[in-house]
């Protein structure tokens, strides 16, 4: 098997091409080394690729280099930088494959990377397909790409570097705590492990468990799918209606058929259904579907800008209309009295002067949805950044950016969930409970 070896420099991949350059001919490997210069870093990103060229010359390995425009590509697609270079990475790890060149790529991601995946989408309400967290093989057209060190601890591999006198290039934002990854990484996981030293493992065992459970629903929700959930709207006399508009379609699934299902089948058939539509459901929005099939009140419900729910005779159906259609129908901005408490976009948050003798109450501030241009400077960070760089490293799914919750308060975004903001403000802003 000729295997291209991902090397940024970094002390996991650096060690997974001196393990398989070990071993390689022993199992028959061929091995070649990969490297993305992103346009970005300055100097800093030349000396990464200097070190990863003279460490394959070393080996006696193929050294191939792509260099990219980062930046460039962020703007014209509109991403933020990490984003788009991990397009840009794997779209030539991709097209390597494609042009022969290997029948594998080989990434170093570890047990601890997987750990902290699997902790980290659980802290945001994952469902079990979350859970799998990394997969150790995808499936690319011409070849795969491998994550064989899933199963190997961080500080194994340090050591095992430092015993052999390798060294290896450190990158200094992976130390940024402002970022909840990296707060899982250096503060949680550690905490955790003071419970359990085998956290991290069997957070990585929960992970295989929930990619082989997905496996399986997978299957069987393809079998059941096509007779459970129908395209359109019944029609009298036989038949269903379906729209031909690109921004709008509807699905049904008779009511008497998804009541007799069982819950976890029930709920994956409704998200099944909203999926089909492009729309993601979280736990609330899914028990919301099932109280309205099973006779609630209402027999119709927004569940986000895009998909409202109606209960009929027969069938309980999901509408996806135009974005903004319903968009009305949904606050974005909620008043924050200083002192006082909010309840909204999924938060209960109590604002309190810092200092308790001040005579006058503060402005009050807003608590809201991100918008176009917001910009948050994050503790320890140099200046301020754009919302969706920071949603990016956070690995924030699009459709969860368009309701995270901001705090304003005369122009500046002060507090932002899951994030410390630095912001020299005369109050406090307190997460004070779960939102009813």
């Amino acid at each position: 098997m000729r295997v291209a070896v991902a090397v940024s420099g970094g002390a996991d991949s650096v060690c997974l091409l001196r393990v398989l350059a070990e071993i390689a001919p022993e199992i028959g490997l061929v091995l070649s080394v990969a490297h993305v210069h992103h346009g970005i870093r300055g100097g800093a990103a030349d000396e990464d690729a200097e070190f990863v060229r003279a460490l394959a010359e070393r080996l006696g390995l193929p050294f191939y280099l792509k260099r990219v425009d980062t930046p460039a590509a962020a703007r014209a697609e509109k991403q933020s930088v990490e984003e788009a270079a991990r397009h840009l990475r794997y779209a030539w790890f991709r097209e390597l494959l494609a042009q022969g060149k290997a029948d594998a790529i080989a990434t170093a991601h570890t047990l601890d990377d997987q750990a902290e995946t699997v902790l980290h989408r659980l802290l945001r309400g994952a469902w079990t397909e979350g859970l799998g967290g990394i997969h150790p093989v995808i499936a690319c057209p011409g070849g795969v790409i491998l994550r064989p060190f899933l199963e190997t601890r961080r500080e194994e591999i340090v050591g095992w570097l430092r015993g052999l006198g390798q060294a290896w290039r450190e990158d200094e934002t992976n130390t940024d705590t402002a970022f909840t990854r990296n707060r899982i990484r250096h503060e949680l996981l550690p905490q955790l492990a003071g419970f359990n030293p085998r956290t991290a493992e069997q957070l990585a065992h929960m992970a295989t468990i929930a990619r082989d459970e997905e496996s399986w629903w997978e299957a069987e929700l393809s079998r059941l799918l096509p007779s459970l959930v129908l395209p359109g709207r019944a029609v009298r006399g036989g038949g269903r209606a379906v729209s031909t508009h690109p921004e709008e379609g509807s699905v049904g699934i008779e009511l008497e058929r998804l009541r007799a299902l069982a819950p976890a089948l029930r709920r994956r058939v409704l998200r099944a259904a909203a999926k089909q539509l492009g729309c993601g459901l979280n736990f609330e929005q899914t028990e919301t579907l099932e109280g309205l099939a099973a006779g609630a009140n209402s027999k119709r419900q927004q569940l986000t800008a895009e998909l409202r729910a109606e209960r009929t005779a027969r069938e309980l159906r999901l509408i996806r209309e135009r974005p903004g259609a319903a968009a009305s129908e949904q606050p974005e901005t909620f008043a924050l009295a200083i002192p006082g408490e909010v309840v909204g976009l999924g938060v209960r948050l109590r604002a309190r002067p810092i200092e308790e003798a001040r005579a006058e109450p503060l402005p009050a501030a807003s608590l809201r949805t991100p918008r176009a241009g917001d910009r948050v400077k994050l503790k320890y960070s140099r200046g301020a950044k754009p919302l969706k760089e920071i949603f990016e490293r956070m690995q924030v799914a699009a459709e969860d950016r368009k309701s995270w919750p901001v705090v304003e308060w005369q122009g500046r975004i002060v507090w932002m969930k899951d994030v410390v903001v630095e912001a020299e403000v005369p109050f406090a802003v307190e997460v004070s409970g779960e939102a009813r």
